[in-house]
């Protein structure tokens, strides 16, 4: 089930590395403005957080199947058909709201759901894993798209990200299972065997959330002390990754003379060190405490954003290429450990509280994509959002100095 959700992941993720791509691009041969072009992009964000929590809860009532299924074929359209648009409201429509719809069925929160499931042992290094399956696969995919924009237009890129989305239907609706009882298994590394024959229903853990809407389990969630502070912390993920660096890196260094295939290689390699810092993370996450890795993580991407202005070249040079590595192993190691906190406060439930936490991040990258175009619109620079970028994360490290252990008294009861 991991290698599977984990070609999933892999499959969908192109569209998360289509638009920085694609960006200047658009802008140069359609004439639209940045900031049009960051509100397609915003709102795609937006909608893919919004997504994510009734994602989640439809999982429950449906099956994880027909939800990414379904997700699959929105990003194939979505992708698409773009390549024959006219007007900026159609790339709203379809980047904004079709695949922004689908990526949120297929977002985090379906890590965060699959792991609770399936896993009991080693489940902070299959978080891991997985969300460096997301990610990396972003970035990944950069330099063969960059390169297919720059040799042959940004419509054959969009193509191609669309026919990767398809090809990844038949393997979710042969392979994938909700349930380990599915198969006549148990979870994971747990420890006994369910009274009741294979797939009885004595194997499935209670959820409860089968009669709870993704709106109610945020009612509860909303009360505690620590879903707004992992809420808060990961919005700021969203603003310094997807907002900041994945939609604006290439435009910022093409800014600096650097070609797109350059700039666009320089975040594949970051993809690649995403793989092991986020696997590396979720190894840790089982051995540490979760708030302590956060607050170290987030302490030094704000570090690295300082520095990021001085860095841009019109070539690639050592400083940047360390700047690249480094963040590539910090882009997305804040999941497992937020996972494993998420986990350990709302229990059974933690794949709808992820889901809603997941909303908090892209709603934080949302805001970063439109703001950093306006910026850049006015300013003729990124300068001023890489230095926003480094303060939030000091911030977000801050945050993590407030939050109880999940052993002590005052967090009894947390659970749901």
């Amino acid at each position: 089930m991991a290698g599977v959700s984990f070609l999933v992941l892999i499959g969908t993720s192109g569209f998360r590395s289509l638009p920085s791509v694609v960006l200047t691009p658009l802008h140069d041969e359609m004439g639209w403005s940045y900031s049009t072009i960051s509100f397609a992009i915003s709102l795609n964000l937006v909608i893919v957080g919004l997504a994510a929590p009734y994602a989640a809860a439809l999982m429950e009532r449906l099956s994880i199947r027909t939800v990414l299924s379904g997700a699959l074929v929105l990003i194939t359209l979505g992708t698409g058909l773009p390549a024959w648009m006219t007007a900026p409201w159609q790339l709203v429509l379809l980047w904004g709201v079709l695949v922004g719809a689908g990526c949120g069925a297929i977002s985090l929160a379906f890590v965060a759901t699959l792991t609770e499931r399936w896993f009991v042992k080693h489940r902070g290094i299959v978080s891991g894993i997985l969300t460096a399956g997301s990610t990396a696969g972003q970035l990944v995919f950069l330099p063969l798209l960059g390169r297919l924009s720059d040799n042959s237009s940004w419509r054959t890129a969009s193509i191609v990200v669309a026919l990767g989305s398809l090809i990844t239907v038949p393997f979710v609706i042969l392979l994938l299972r909700d349930h380990p009882r599915e198969m006549g298994l148990t979870a994971y590394g747990a420890e006994e065997v369910p009274e009741g024959a294979p797939g009885s229903e004595a194997e499935v853990p209670e959820t409860g959330h089968t009669a709870k809407s993704a709106f109610g389990v945020l009612r509860q969630v909303a009360r505690t002390h620590e879903f707004w502070l992992l809420a808060g912390s990961f919005g700021i993920c969203g603003i310094t990754t997807s907002g900041f660096i994945q939609t604006n890196f290439i435009p910022a260094a093409h800014d600096h003379g650097m070609t797109t295939t350059a700039a666009a290689g320089l975040l594949g390699i970051a993809g690649v060190f995403d793989i092991v810092g986020t696997t590396l993370s979720g190894w840790l996450t089982d051995r540490y405490d979760s708030r302590y890795l956060l607050l170290v993580y987030y302490t030094l991407r704000g570090v690295s954003l300082l520095m990021l202005p001085w860095l841009f070249s019109d070539m690639v040079t050592p400083g940047m290429l360390v700047f690249t590595i480094f963040y590539g192993m910090d882009w997305i190691a804040t999941v497992p450990p937020t996972i494993r906190l998420c986990q350990d406060a709302f229990g059974s439930s933690a794949g709808v509280v992820f889901g809603w936490l997941w909303t908090a991040h892209q709603l934080g990258g949302a805001l970063a994509t439109a703001v950093s175009g306006v910026i850049r619109d006015n300013f003729g620079t990124y300068t001023i959002v890489w230095f926003t970028g480094a303060t939030v994360c000091l911030a977000a490290g801050a945050m993590f100095l407030a939050m109880r252990p999940s052993n002590s008294p005052e967090r009894a009861g947390v659970r749901l």
